[in-house]
């Protein structure tokens, strides 16, 4: 992938950059890995809005992606890479050796017509295959990460995500997260050798409003500039501080830099937290 500039015709466009797509192969997917992918608005099941500023956008298919990658020990060829819009990262279509097809979420590197192979036992550490984390040595770059054997992978599949294998011990491989964090994950997790494609995602700049109401994002409202009503932080001639000891969420709870992580079981895994970054 490549970014590209545009000439400055518009105030919008002179900001902008856009993707290139010189890494796209194909433009039209397998229509039998399609399916449809309802617009919810934010909405749960009673028409309540759970999540904020989100509604509209360009319709779109979700691509039927193979995160578990079972196939095993069955060599498969790498016929497309092609764009999802449901993700940053690129997506390969791989040919199996007994005729199946099936998505996968594309790794750097990865070319039309390399072979790969995902496997339970030893392989070779080649971009792209699948194996165990306990035969992987230290420092080896891996992607699609599985918390739980057999679950599919559940970490490191945006674009450019990498996690680095530390050791092997015991029960567990150690790595470390892309956010910092150091942990245990048990060494019979699957991991794809590789960091995810399209690292340069995210070097674009939208550039306008439309372009991120195209993503089916809205705009979002400062609580200053709101009715006390409506927010805490509302009310006032003008320009007004918020006022309070603290800020806090439209809901009269504290933001800003407050723990919002639940207590969970695999946490007793964690070695070393991620670092918080200071906010300027």
């Amino acid at each position: 992938m490549g970014i590209k500039k545009v000439k400055p015709t518009t105030p919008g466009r002179r900001q902008a950059t856009f993707d290139d797509f010189s890494d796209i192969t194909a433009k039209t997917p397998l229509k039998s890995l399609l399916a449809p992918r309802k617009q919810k608005a934010g909405r749960n099941s009673q028409g309540k809005i759970t999540i904020r500023h989100r509604g509209g956008g360009a319709k779109r298919r979700l691509r039927i992606i193979d995160f578990k990658q079972d196939k095993f020990d069955i060599p498969g060829i790498i016929k497309t890479i092609e764009y999802d819009p449901n993700r940053g990262a690129r997506i390969a279509l791989v040919c199996y050796n007994d005729g199946e097809k099936r998505y996968m979420i594309a790794v750097d590197g990865l070319k039309v017509k390399d072979q790969i192979v995902s496997s339970q036992n030893k392989i070779e550490i080649k971009t792209g295959n699948r194996m165990s984390a306990k035969y992987i040595p230290a420092g080896v770059e891996v992607s699609n990460v599985e918390m739980k054997p057999g679950k599919g992978g559940q970490i490191a599949r945006g674009a450019g995500n990498v996690i680095y294998v530390m050791a092997t011990e015991d029960k567990y491989s150690q790595i470390k997260m892309p956010s910092g964090e150091i942990r245990l994950i048990p060494k019979d997790c699957l991991a794809t050798i590789g960091k995810v494609s399209n690292p340069d995602k995210r070097l674009v700049k939208l550039g306008k409003a439309g372009r991120k109401r195209y993503l089916g994002i809205r705009p979002t409202v400062r609580g200053s500039a709101m009715n006390p009503v409506d927010h805490p932080h509302g009310g006032g001639e003008g320009n007004q501080p918020i006022g309070l000891k603290a800020p806090k969420t439209p809901w009269g709870k504290k933001a800003m830099g407050v723990k919002t992580r639940k207590s969970r079981p695999s946490d007793k895994l964690i070695i070393k937290r991620r670092k918080n970054k200071k906010r300027k």
